[in-house]
C-alpha cells in the first residue's frame, strides 16, 4: 500500500524557516517524480514545486521561488521541502503526493503557519 507521511509543519513568524519531510512506502520511490502542493484557507489546491525521479530536474511556482528549495534522498524514501523567508501567505496545509499506477497518492498533510 502507496503512503506518503508529511512533517515538519507548525507555527514560524514571517521571515523565519521550515523543512518539511515526505516519508514514503509501499511503492519504488527512486522511480517516481513528486511534488508538493498546498492549499490556504478557502483557496484551492496550488502546485509549489516538482522533482523528477533522482533529483535532477526541479520546478517552483513563481510564488516560491528563490525561497523554497525541494530535494529528496531516494536511500531514505523521503522528499523535502526547505523553507526559507516565509510569508503570512505561505499558511497552508502542505502535502507531498505523486501519481503511480495512474492513480494519484497524496499524505494526509503538515499545516504551515505563518504569523506574527
Amino acid at each position: 500500500e502507496v503512503q506518503l507521511v508529511e512533517s515538519g509543519g507548525g507555527l514560524v513568524q514571517p521571515g523565519g524557516s521550515l523543512r518539511l519531510s515526505c516519508a514514503a512506502s509501499g511503492f519504488t520511490f527512486s522511480n517516481y517524480g513528486m511534488n508538493w502542493v498546498r492549499q490556504a484557507p478557502g483557496k484551492g489546491l496550488e502546485r509549489v514545486s516538482t522533482i523528477n525521479y533522482n533529483g535532477g530536474y526541479t520546478w517552483y511556482a513563481d510564488s516560491v521561488k528563490g525561497r523554497f528549495t525541494i530535494s529528496r534522498d531516494n536511500a531514505k524514501n523521503t522528499l523535502y521541502l526547505q523553507m526559507n523567508s516565509l510569508k503570512t501567505e505561505d499558511t497552508a496545509v502542505y502535502y507531498c503526493n505523486t501519481l503511480v499506477d495512474g492513480t494519484n497518492k497524496e499524505g494526509q498533510g503538515t499545516q504551515v503557519t505563518v504569523s506574527s
